[in-house]
């Protein structure tokens, strides 16, 4: 299987995102650029789906609560 790579670069105006991708044997670089706004809201965008995809992993805790132990 052939690996894939993604790479953040901080720019003067925000930052640029490089993929590197394996296709039909091809290696494809993408550049995605960013001012420092867009980038903020990608990155809250990334976290809140990272939140949405744990909480659909483990929708009840793994752990039981020590709430009202002397724990």
């Amino acid at each position: 299987m052939a690996e894939w790579t993604i790479e953040a670069l901080p720019t003067d105006a925000g930052v640029d995102l490089r993929l590197v991708l394996p296709i039909d044997g091809e290696t494809i670089t993408a550049v995605l650029s960013f001012d420092r706004a867009q980038a903020r809201a990608l990155g809250r965008l990334e976290l809140a789906a990272a939140g949405e995809a744990l909480d659909q992993t483990f929708p009840a805790p793994l752990f039981p609560s020590h709430e009202g132990t002397d724990a």
